[in-house]
């Protein structure tokens, strides 16, 4: 699969890196094309900022590693993932709930209002006198004598009165009070839940999905980096080329000004190098513009500011021979399917659809949990102070008494433990046809699995076919410029010996100049190819294509 790397990005904006060893060894099976020198772009007139960092392919792939923004959003996806691992597992803790609230009764309702029943407690003062008469009859003191309930009544007036007691003014209504509060924690522990525990399994396998993801993400950002760097460097390499078109363009018009000025040539020969002329500096702006953004497209694919300065170290060299040996079709076809992290994702999918069906037929099945729950309750009255008689045998004698706004007599305490059991029974058969629809998912993501392994194999078949295709495209145009070479320089040999025209030499260079930028293209696109079989069959690996190892199972594309 791939190995990657990382390391501090800020080492690559302060430190120049030194070349990659992108140029590739001359391997003899390959015609080489006769290239025009390669200035610097320093050397090539080109304004190169002081601040401009220097950037090779591996530096870009690790950058992009680092800061490409899908990447970065993928990754995110993980973490994302990772945190629902930890939610499923928060169902099987317990859960502890606080409850606090208070209450200011400022006008209580009568609860006997429109009844008799306020009848039977205005009542309770005779049993009090029926108990007083009794006791003082049965007694063996000739001085206690019943009473009337009138007296009876007269003389505790007359007790409360002494110790200042006014009856009713702690409130009408004796059955409420003035503050209420109300102090309670619950706390439940489920002991059997089988949807919480498939719930976690689900999560941990939206974690696996989310981390295949991210390696086929990854794959993606080598692919997409390598493509956009060698896009820039083939933007680069074509202003070369159409600079010395122009070169050339503009040295022929000087020689036909000099002939027409000399009367050997007419004035068309100058006006048409003329036009040959300014046809090549607009090639050359044109150029200049799409080599400024595929800069700007590599930095967006690396994450970079666009626009920010930078030079390419890498040139785009001739590829070795061995750059288009692959494993035999069969193996790389079996490899694909048993490494690609997208048909890993797939077979994820399958099971997650399965831990999605498991959850939603675990509703069929109990939940069982524990409880606890605590309280402290208060009624506290805003008159505290009540009246006693601390003298059984003296009921006309009273006393005061005032109690704290936290006294026990108005908080009291609750606890309560018990087992909770949930179980529906019957629910029309929702979740029998639930659970089917999650078969048939689980079904379609098996389909969706066959799919995309054979689409695998399609992408592979094809990479083979395409890296065969641009080697066969690499070598006829390198003959091709080869030819176009010799055709130039014969042009330029019957030129000085007066048999050729300089419309002779302007026509094989326009060739030349074609058969130049058709061989950059079609090394680009063999690199490429390169880059997309390594992708299809997931051997992908940070850093610039490279040749396959020489093993009993390789065959060199023909």
């Amino acid at each position: 699969m791939r190995t990657s790397f990382r390391a501090p990005l800020a080492l690559l904006f302060l430190l120049a890196a030194p070349p990659a060893a992108f140029a590739q060894t001359p391997d003899p099976d390959v015609p080489r094309m006769p290239m025009p020198d390669r200035p610097a772009p320093e050397a090539s007139g080109e304004v190169v900022p002081a601040n401009a960092v220097r950037l090779s392919l591996d530096e870009a792939i690790e950058i992009a590693l680092e800061r490409n923004y899908q990447l970065r959003n993928v990754q995110y996806d993980v973490t994302n993932a990772e945190l629902q691992v930890s939610e499923a597992y928060g169902q099987l803790f317990p859960r502890a709930d606080l409850t606090s609230s208070y209450t200011r009764n400022v006008v209580q309702a009568n609860p006997f209002a429109g009844s008799s029943a306020g009848n039977i407690f205005s009542g309770l003062g005779a049993i009090d006198w029926i108990a007083f008469n009794e006791n003082a009859r049965t007694d063996d003191d000739p001085a206690t004598m019943p009473i009337s309930f009138q007296e009876y009544q007269r003389r505790i007036g007359e007790g409360q009165a002494a110790i200042g007691f006014v009856p009713g003014q702690a409130g009408s209504n004796p059955f409420g009070t003035d503050n209420a509060f109300q102090n309670s924690i619950s706390i439940s522990q489920p002991l059997y839940s089988g949807t919480a525990f498939a719930a976690v399994r689900g999560a941990k396998s939206l974690v696996d999905i989310n981390r295949a993801a991210v390696a086929q993400a990854e794959d993606e950002v080598i692919h997409q980096t390598r493509q956009a760097y060698y896009g820039a460097l083939l933007a680069q390499e074509q202003v070369q080329v159409v600079r010395a078109s122009r070169q050339r363009a503009e040295d022929t018009y000087a020689d036909f000004s000099q002939l027409v000025a000399a009367g050997v040539s007419p004035k068309l020969d100058r006006l048409n190098a003329e036009v040959d002329l300014a046809n090549a500096e607009t090639q050359l702006v044109s150029a200049e513009a799409g080599a400024a953004t595929a800069r700007d497209q590599l930095l967006f694919v690396l994450g970079l500011p666009v626009g920010a300065p930078v030079v390419l170290e890498s040139s785009l060299a001739t590829p070795e021979a061995d750059l288009f040996r692959t494993v035999a079709t069969v193996e790389a076809l079996e490899a694909a399917v048993d490494t690609r992290p997208d048909l890993e994702q797939a077979r994820l999918a399958i099971k997650l659809n399965e831990v999605q069906r498991d959850i939603t037929a675990a509703a069929k099945y109990p939940t069982l949990s524990a409880f606890a729950n605590l309280a402290y309750t208060a009624n506290v009255p805003d008159n505290r102070t009540s009246v006693f008689a601390p003298d059984p045998s003296d009921p006309f004698t009273f006393e005061e008494s005032t109690e704290g706004f936290f006294s026990d007599a108005y908080w009291q305490p609750a606890a309560s433990i018990g087992l909770t059991l949930n179980w529906n029974l019957f629910d029309g058969f929702q979740t029998r046809r639930r659970v089917q629809q999650n078969t048939i998912a689980v079904q379609q993501a098996e389909v969706q699995l066959e799919q995309a392994t054979q689409a695998a194999r399609l992408e592979v078949a094809n990479a083979i076919r395409e890296l065969r295709s641009a080697r066969q495209r690499l070598e006829a145009q390198s003959q091709t410029v080869q030819t176009a070479e010799t055709a130039y320089a014969f042009a330029e040999e019957r030129l000085d010996v007066g048999t050729a025209s300089l419309v002779d030499v302007r026509l094989a260079s326009q060739n030349l100049d074609t058969a130049r930028l058709n061989y950059l293209q079609a090394v680009y696109d063999a690199l490429i190819a390169r880059s997309d079989y390594e992708r299809a069959t997931a051997v992908i690996a940070p850093g610039p294509v490279r040749p396959a190892a020489a093993t009993p199972t390789t065959a060199s594309i023909r």
